[in-house]
């Protein structure tokens, strides 16, 4: 089964951010996708270890990301309103052309789901209630 990807070109890259006390950590970067008729930004993340691969990008790489749908409940308390969160997990990626290709840094993205998401499971001991998404 081939997994979902999305192509475009780095708009931007946000630092690493740690949450929680268990170091949970995070990378947001966000994609262009400049189509006829209005410009798509598409927000992707990296987590834990997969964030220190995102420093082989540059802002106007043109990449292909590989990813994974993930959603999440949540609720403050019984009487308040049901929210749901739905983020676009990085599993990785290749540098299709830009600055980064033309050092060799791509990270190519796993053709077996299972060991891309064990990658992401390995040594994943957080709390979910601790992470601000």
């Amino acid at each position: 089964m081939s997994q979902p990807t999305v192509r475009g070109i780095v708009h931007h890259l946000e630092a690493t951010k740690t949450y929680g006390q268990n170091g949970f950590r995070k990378r947001l970067v966000v994609l262009e996708q400049d189509t006829s008729r209005f410009t798509n930004y598409v927000p992707v993340e990296f987590i834990q270890d997969a964030c220190d691969t995102v420093d082989e990008l540059k802002v106007g790489d043109d990449v292909e990301i590989t990813y994974r749908l993930s959603g999440r409940k949540w609720q403050k308390d019984e009487k308040s309103e049901v929210k749901y969160f739905l983020n676009a997990e990085a599993l990785g990626f290749k540098v299709m052309s830009g600055a980064s290709a033309s050092s060799g840094g791509a990270q190519p993205a796993s053709d077996d789901a299972e060991d891309a998401n064990a990658a992401f499971d390995e040594g994943a001991n957080y709390d979910e209630n601790d992470i601000p998404f």
